[in-house]
């Protein structure tokens, strides 16, 4: 299917191919090209029209290029994305419905172009998608979860207030569970509309990373440096997951203490592992 080790999505508008090329070069893991809010319903075919070209005459590069489609236009937003090199398609508001209907027209479109199974990463925006992820889970397509952050705590009629962070705080909780339950990559993180506020992006980031997502998203390129550094181990945790492991091993698999002699077992080499993982 595809990697799992993305850490940086960045968004580019589907009706500005002229970034394409630019994105893709940059320093994000994987370029989502948008087809879905930021492109005008006047302009939606002449963006599939564009993507499609730009699909077929790429370069390869080293990010993963994946297309956010809408339900509205499913059929019609697969066809142009569905194209040799594409790791996948983000799917907008996803629900049980949407996604049966997209792994089905992705199984004809692949079977007749002879392309490699496309992964799925579907935003969660409803309530409804919020308590679907397990059914949704069952796709074998279905890479992980995403949070369309806005959309969903409109559906849920929370505001988004100081006096709120610890409720959507415990919303973003139920993904992450969700994901983990149901054992797939860790979860997306949403992005931040305020781009030019960095400091802020800094910390909300590495709130995300402690609260178990491995992703996030980007509406610009000066948020993913941001994104990448916080979810790249420091050289410091990256030895100190190293020598867990050596400690481990010596013990044959069995508990043992660490060299502060602190105790270590497998629910702490889990955690070593997934540090060195990510490294």
């Amino acid at each position: 299917m595809t990697r799992t080790d993305s850490r940086s999505f960045l968004y580019v508008p589907a009706i500005k191919p002229a970034l394409f090329d630019k994105a893709v070069r940059g320093d994000t893991d994987a370029v989502i090209i948008d087809l879905e809010d930021s492109v005008p319903l006047s302009q939606k075919a002449s963006a599939r029209e564009a993507v499609s070209e730009w699909l077929n005459s790429r370069e390869p590069t080293g990010a993963e290029i994946w297309v956010r489609v809408t339900p509205e236009f499913l059929a019609e937003d697969l066809d142009a994305a569905a194209q040799s090199g594409v790791a996948g398609i983000m799917i907008a508001k996803c629900s049980t419905a949407t996604l049966a209907r997209a792994d089905a027209l992705l199984t004809e479109l692949e079977s007749t172009r002879k392309l490699d199974t496309l992964a799925v990463i579907g935003l969660l925006e409803t309530a409804d998608a919020l308590r679907s992820i397990a059914a949704m889970a069952k796709y074998a397509r279905v890479r992980t979860f995403g949070i369309g952050e806005v959309d969903l705590l409109a559906d849920l009629r929370i505001a988004r207030t100081p006096d709120t962070e610890a409720v959507i705080d415990t919303i973003r909780m139920q993904v992450v569970i969700g994901c983990a339950a149901a054992s797939l990559a860790a979860p997306i993180a949403p992005t931040s509309t305020n781009f030019r506020d960095l400091d802020g992006f800094v910390i909300t980031t590495q709130h995300f990373v402690d609260m178990g997502f491995r992703a996030r998203t980007a509406l610009h390129p000066s948020q993913v440096p941001i994104i990448n550094a916080a979810l790249t181990p420091s050289d410091e945790t990256i030895a100190s997951a190293r020598r867990l492991v050596e400690l481990y091993e010596l013990s044959d698999g069995g508990p043992t203490v660490d060299d502060h002699g602190r105790f270590v077992d497998e629910a702490v080499m889990r955690g070593a592992r997934e540090v060195l993982a990510r490294a």
